[in-house]
């Protein structure tokens, strides 16, 4: 089991294999930078592994340490992403942070990032 932060991961013992992982967690939260009033969010995260897998406590873990930490939604995303890719390192990562509606305003931010060429809009619209 390999450690960096919070975020551990296992060993992909299926590697030969073509699967994706989605995991969706609920209830992640953070703080607004301009009212430090708490966002919610569901977070939804769909990877195709490589050598490695997330651990999911840990994962759980490192989601819960944005509780107390002032962040927009969009670099809370891009964040997790990157965290993500330099730990696990996917064959390609889709990440969609859904906000809590506030102010009427309802937010979604999506990024799809894959190892060969890198960051792809078109997949980010669709959603993969």
């Amino acid at each position: 089991m390999k450690k960096i932060g919070l975020l551990k991961t296992i060993e992909n013992k299926n590697k030969e294999k073509k699967y994706v992982c989605e995991h969706i967690f609920p209830e992640l939260t953070a703080l607004c930078p301009t009212t430090t009033l708490p966002d919610f969010y569901t977070i939804r995260i769909v990877y195709e592994p490589h050598k490695k897998l997330v651990e999911l406590k840990s994962f759980k873990l490192y989601l819960l340490k944005y509780r107390n930490t002032k962040i927009y939604h969009e670099e809370l995303a891009n964040e997790i992403l990157e965290d993500f890719v330099k730990i696990v390192n996917p064959n390609w990562i889709f990440v969609e942070l859904k906000v809590n509606i506030r102010g009427g305003i309802s937010t979604t931010i999506k990024r799809f990032w894959n190892k060969n060429v890198g960051d792809d809009i078109e997949k980010a619209i669709k959603g993969i």
